[in-house]
C-alpha cells in the first residue's frame, strides 16, 4: 500500500467501503487501477483531474483535498446533483424504466430544462441503458448514442450513489478545460490527466465526448501544461495510447507500458487489449 493511500484511509473513517463509478466511461480505468496506484508518488498534497470521466482513480484514492473538472457540463453537473442532493437523484432515478420507447423519449429531452436532479438522473439513465455504456455528442452537442440491449441494467445503485456522494463532500467541481488547473496546482499537489487518447489507428477514433473533439493540437497543449506543472514542482501522471508521438514527445519523463482490454470498436474481433502508457515526471 502507498503512503498515498495510508494518509487517505486514515482520513476517511467515516465512509465504509470504497465507492465505484457510478457511469460507464470510454477508457474507464478500473482495469488497469493497479498500474496506477503502482505509479503514485508516496505523499502529495491536494488531488487535481481535470478529465474527470468516470472517476476511477479519485473514487478509489477519496483524497481529503480534491479538485475535479471537465469540459462536459452534463458530466459535472451530475457530479455536483449527486454532492448536493444524492436523495433527490435517487429518486428521480427510480422512476426511470428500461424500454426502447421510454429510452428515446428521455434522450430527446432537452436537459436544459430539468431540475440540477432530473438532469443527473437522465444522465445516468441513459448511459447505464445505451448501447455499450457509451457517452457520445453529435456536432450541436446533443446526446446521440442509441438504445442498448442489456438484460438487466442497474439504473440506480442506492448504496454506491451515497458513497459517492460522501466522497465527494468538500471537493471543488468546475466546468473548465484541462489548462486552468495551471491557475491552482501548486508544488506537492497532484495532477492526474485522462485526456481522450490518441487514435490507435484512423477508425479506432473515438474523441466525441464533446461536439468539438480533442485533436493533436490538444494534445501539444496538454504536454506544454505537463511540462509546466513539472517545473512548477508538481507530481504529474498522464495516460494515453502506446503510439510513437508519446514516446517522442515525452521522451524525457517516465514511460511505462501497459496492456487494457477496449471495447469501443463497433467490431467485435477488432476488441481486445491494446497498448497504454503512463507517464510521470517522479
Amino acid at each position: 500500500m502507498s503512503g498515498a493511500q495510508q494518509k487517505v484511509i486514515s482520513l476517511y473513517p467515516a465512509i465504509i467501503g470504497t465507492p465505484k463509478p457510478f457511469l460507464k466511461w470510454v477508457g474507464g480505468k478500473r482495469q488497469v487501477m493497479p498500474h496506477l496506484i503502482a505509479a503514485l508518488p508516496g505523499n502529495f498534497n491536494r488531488y487535481f483531474e481535470p478529465f474527470l470521466g468516470g472517476g476511477a482513480l479519485f473514487f478509489e484514492l477519496q483524497p481529503v483535498r480534491a479538485f475535479l473538472s471537465d469540459t462536459n457540463d452534463e458530466l459535472i453537473g451530475t457530479y455536483a446533483a449527486i454532492r448536493d442532493n444524492v436523495g433527490g437523484v435517487i429518486r428521480h432515478l427510480k422512476r426511470h424504466r428500461y424500454t426502447e420507447d421510454y429510452y428515446y423519449q428521455m434522450r430527446d429531452r432537452n436537459p436544459a430544462r430539468l431540475s440540477p436532479e432530473g438532469r443527473a438522473a437522465r444522465m445516468i439513465y441513459l448511459n447505464r441503458t445505451g448501447f455499450n455504456g457509451l457517452y457520445r455528442v453529435n456536432s450541436k452537442g446533443q446526446f446521440n448514442v442509441p438504445f442498448g440491449r442489456h438484460s438487466n441494467p442497474c439504473i440506480c445503485n442506492d448504496d454506491n450513489l451515497r458513497l459517492v456522494a460522501a466522497s465527494l463532500a468538500g471537493v471543488a467541481l468546475r466546468i473548465a478545460s484541462f489548462e486552468h488547473v495551471l491557475e491552482f496546482a501548486r508544488k506537492g499537489d497532484l495532477i492526474y490527466m485522462d485526456p481522450p487518447y490518441i487514435p490507435l489507428s484512423q477508425t479506432s477514433n473515438f474523441v466525441a465526448y464533446q461536439k468539438h473533439g480533442f485533436g493533436m493540437d490538444n494534445q501539444e497543449a496538454l504536454a506544454e501544461v505537463f511540462e509546466k506543472l513539472d517545473r512548477r514542482g508538481c507530481y504529474v501522471m498522464l495516460s494515453n495510447s502506446d503510439v510513437p508521438w508519446m514516446k517522442r514527445r515525452y521522451a524525457g519523463f517516465r514511460i511505462r507500458r501497459i496492456r487494457a482490454a477496449r471495447c469501443v470498436n463497433s467490431k467485435a474481433s477488432a476488441r481486445g487489449p491494446v497498448g497504454e502508457v503512463i507517464v510521470t515526471n517522479f
